[in-house]
C-alpha cells in the first residue's frame, strides 16, 4: 500500500492536467482534495501498521521494481516507512489536505484552465514530498528533492503575469540550484566511500567508524549534504528566496512553509542522523548556522509590514530552530518542532489568507486594525496560531519549542542556548505586532477595501481548515510532553529507531547523553524562563502597537540607521546583487556569450561554412554547361597525359 500514498496526488495532478480545464471548478478543486483526503487515509492505515509492530522491527518496506541495475550499481524503487517518514507523511498528507480544502475558496475567481492548473501543481508538489521521505535510498530522495524544487517555481510564479511573482519564482529555482550542486556532489561522494546509496546501509557502514576527530571524508559528506538542506530550507547564506516565496497564492506559502519543501533540508539531516554524529566538526556548523539565521530572520519580522513576509521571516527563524536541534544532537527534538510547527504556521498563512481575501487582495499591516470584530472565525483561530508559535505554555510550540532550547542549554552551549532565547522573545514580540495591527485598535482600511464596512469572514471551506489547524496548534505539542512535566516524551520515543537503530548498542548523542545527565530542576528552570520570555513579547508588543502605537515611530526616528537595515532586510539582497549577480551576468555576457559563444564557437562554425560556400563558388565557374567546353577540355587533358608519358 505504501506505493498509493505518493501515487494517489500524482493520479489526481494526471487528470487534472488532461481534463481539468474542461469540466468545472468543483470537479477540478474536489478530484485534487479527494486525492489527497485518499492518500491521508491510506498513511494513517499504514502508520497505524506501523506503531503496531516492535520497535525493534518499526519499518514496512515496498519495492515497486528495480529502476537502475548496472553491474554491481543497484538502485531498486524502495519505499521504506519508518517513525521518521511516518511523521512526515502524516503532515504532508493532513496538513496538504487541509490546504488543498482551503483553496477551493481561496482561488474561486481563476478561471476554469487556471483553476485546474493550480490544483494540479499542488497535488504534484505533494507527490513529490511524499517521494521524498518515503524513499529508501539517495536517489529516490534526490528526485523527490528535485521535483519539490521544480513546483515551488511553478506555484510561486503561478501568477506569472505579475513580473514580481515570475523573479519569485526564478529565484527560489536558481537558488536551489546552488545547494543543489553540493547536495548531488555529497551524494556521489556516499556512493564512492561507501558503495551505496541505501539509507540503512550507508548508516551500518558508517555506524561502524568511530567519529572523525578531524574533517574526513565523512565530515565532507555530511558538509555537503547540508549546504544542500540551507537551500531547501532557506538557511544563511541561501534563506534569501523564501521571503519572496509570498508572491504565489496565499495557500501556497502555506503548503511550502508549513508541510512541505522547507522541512525537506530538516528530514534530510534526521534521515541521515548517524552520518552527522560521526561529523562532529560539521554538527557543530549545523547548530551556529541554525541558530545564527534564527536570530537574523527573527530580527527582520519585528519591522516588515506585509502580513504575509512577517510569517515567511518567521518560518526562516523557526527553521533555524530546528537545524539548531539537529546541530545539538537533538535530532527527535528538531523533527518535534517541525510537526508542531506544521499546524501552526499552515494556521498563520491561512488566517492571513482569509485576511487578505476579506480585504480585495490588502496586505498592508498599515491598511488594516479592527478585524477581529469582523472577522471572528479568522481572529481567533489566528490568535491560537500565534500563542502558540510565541510558545505560551500549554500550547503546542511551547513543548516542542522548550524542548530545542532544553537540549541546546544542556549539551553544553549556553551562548545557542541565549541566542535561541532572544530568539523567543523577538518571536512573540512580532507575531503579536501583527495581531495587534491587524486585528485590534481602529480600521484604517480603505474604502475600496472593506466592500464599504461590509466584511465578511471566511467562508466554509476556509473556515474548517482554520479551526482544524487551530486545534493542532493547540493540542500536538501533548504528543511530547516531557518527563518532568509528567508525560513520556512519546514522540521522542517513537523517533528514536530512525536515529540511533545502526549505531551501536548503549551509545547515544551528544545531545542526548547531556540531556540524559542533566537534571529535572534545571529543566523546570528553563522551561519558566521561556515562559516569561514568551509572555514578556507579548507584553511588550501590546504596550508597543496597543497603549502606545506612538512608540514604535519614535524609536524609529530616534534610531534610523538600525530601523532602515531592519526594513531593508539587512541589504542582503543588494549585497548579493552586487557581488554576485552582476559579475555573473557580466561574465556570462561579455566572456561566454560575446567572446566564447559568438567569436569562438560561432565563429569556428561560420567560417567552416563560409568555407564550404567559397570553395563551391570556385567549383561552380568550370560547370559550364557547354558541350564544346566540356570536350575541349577533355582533349587539353588527353594533349597533356600524352605529351607527359612522351617527355617521360
Amino acid at each position: 500500500m505504501l506505493i498509493w500514498i505518493p501515487l494517489l496526488p500524482l493520479l489526481g495532478f494526471l487528470i487534472n492536467t488532461l481534463i481539468g480545464g474542461r469540466v468545472s471548478k468543483a470537479v477540478s478543486g474536489g478530484l485534487a482534495s479527494l486525492a489527497m483526503f485518499a492518500a491521508f487515509g491510506v498513511s494513517v492505515a499504514e502508520v497505524a501498521a506501523l506503531v503496531g509492530q516492535t520497535t525493534e522491527r518499526r519499518e514496512l518496506v515496498e519495492t515497486v521494481f528495480t529502476w537502475i541495475a548496472s553491474g554491481d550499481f543497484q538502485v531498486p524503487l524502495t519505499l521504506r516507512l519508518d517513525p521518521l517518514s511516518a511523521l512526515m507523511i502524516l503532515v504532508v498528507t493532513g496538513v496538504g489536505f487541509l490546504i488543498h480544502l482551503y483553496s477551493t475558496a481561496y482561488m474561486h475567481d481563476e478561471p476554469a484552465p487556471e483553476y485546474a492548473r493550480y490544483f494540479s501543481y499542488l497535488n504534484l508538489f505533494a507527490f513529490f514530498m511524499l517521494l521524498l521521505v518515503l524513499g529508501a535510498n539517495f536517489l529516490i530522495l534526490f528526485v523527490g528533492w528535485e521535483g519539490v524544487g521544480l513546483c515551488s517555481y511553478l506555484l510561486i510564479g503561478f501568477w506569472y503575469q505579475k513580473p514580481s511573482a515570475a523573479d519569485a519564482g526564478k529565484k527560489a529555482f536558481i537558488v536551489n540550484r546552488i545547494g543543489d550542486v553540493a547536495f548531488i556532489l555529497g551524494v556521489l561522494l556516499v556512493f564512492v566511500r561507501f558503495g551505496t546509496l541505501d539509507f540503512q546501509r550507508v548508516a551500518a557502514a558508517v555506524g561502524s567508524l568511530a567519529p572523525e576527530e578531524a574533517f574526513g571524508t565523512v565530515s565532507l559528506i555530511a558538509l555537503l549534504l547540508f549546504v544542500g538542506a540551507t537551500g531547501k530550507s532557506a538557511q544563511i547564506p541561501l534563506y534569501i528566496w523564501l521571503p519572496d516565496a509570498m508572491e504565489g497564492p496565499t495557500p501556497v506559502s502555506a503548503l511550502i512553509h508549513a508541510a512541505t519543501m522547507v522541512t525537506a533540508g530538516v528530514y534530510l539531516i534526521g534521515r541521515n542522523a548517524v552520518l552527522f554524529n560521526h561529523a562532529p566538526e560539521v554538527l557543530a556548523i549545523v547548530a551556529v548556522i541554525g541558530a545564527a539565521t534564527a536570530l537574523w530572520a527573527g530580527s527582520f519580522g519585528l519591522v516588515q509590514t506585509d502580513i504575509k513576509r512577517v510569517l515567511a521571516y518567521s518560518t526562516v527563524s523557526q527553521l533555524g530552530y530546528m537545524f539548531l536541534a539537529m546541530g545539538v544532537g537533538a535530532y527527535a527534538a528538531g523533527i518535534f518542532h517541525l510537526f508542531t510547527h506544521a499546524f501552526f504556521k499552515a494556521l498563520l498563512f491561512l488566517g492571513a489568507g482569509a485576511v487578505i481575501h476579506a480585504l480585495a487582495g490588502e496586505q498592508d499591516l498599515r491598511k488594516m486594525g479592527g478585524l477581529r470584530r469582523e472577522l471572528p472565525v479568522t481572529y481567533w483561530t489566528f490568535l491560537v496560531g500565534s500563542l502558540a508559535i510565541a510558545g505560551v505554555p500549554g500550547l503546542a510550540g511551547f513543548f516542542s519549542k522548550d524542548e530545542i532550547l532544553y537540549r541546546t542549554f544542556s549539551a553544553g552551549h549556553p551562548v545557542l542556548w541565549g541566542i535561541g532565547a532572544v530568539t523567543s522573545l523577538m518571536t512573540a514580540l512580532y507575531m503579536f505586532r501583527l495581531v495587534f495591527l491587524a486585528f485590534h485598535g481602529t480600521s484604517r482600511t480603505p474604502h475600496h477595501a472593506d466592500h464599504g464596512g461590509h466584511l465578511h469572514d471566511a467562508p466554509l471551506p476556509m473556515a474548517i481548515p482554520l479551526v482544524i489547524l487551530a486545534l493542532g496548534s493547540a493540542v500536538a505539542g501533548y504528543a511530547g510532553v516531557p518527563e518532568v512535566l509528567g508525560g513520556g516524551n512519546w514522540v521522542e520515543h517513537f523517533l528514536e529507531p530512525s536515529f540511533t537503530a545502526p549505531i551501536a548498542e548503549g551509545v547515544l548523542t551528544e545531545g542526548e547523553a547531556a540531556a540524559n545527565a542533566a537534571s529535572h530542576s534545571l529543566e523546570i528552570a528553563l522551561m519558566i524562563l521561556s515562559s516569561i520570555l514568551a509572555l514578556a513579547g507579548i507584553a511588550a508588543a501590546a504596550r508597543l502597537y496597543v497603549t502606545k502605537p506612538e512608540v514604535p515611530a519614535r524609536l524609529a526616528a530616534r534610531f534610523p540607521g538600525v530601523y532602515r537595515f531592519l526594513v531593508n532586510k539587512g541589504y542582503v539582497d543588494e549585497v548579493y546583487e552586487e557581488v554576485f549577480v552582476q559579475p555573473i551576468k557580466a561574465l556570462s555576457e561579455q566572456v561566454l556569450w560575446k567572446g566564447l559563444d559568438v567569436t569562438v564557437i560561432d565563429g569556428a562554425v561560420n567560417g567552416a561554412a563560409a568555407i564550404v560556400v567559397e570553395t563551391g563558388t570556385v567549383v561552380r565557374t568550370v560547370q559550364t554547361g557547354s558541350l564544346r567546353t566540356y570536350a575541349f577540355s577533355i582533349l587539353l587533358g588527353a594533349v597533356l597525359m600524352v605529351g607527359y608519358y612522351l617527355w617521360r
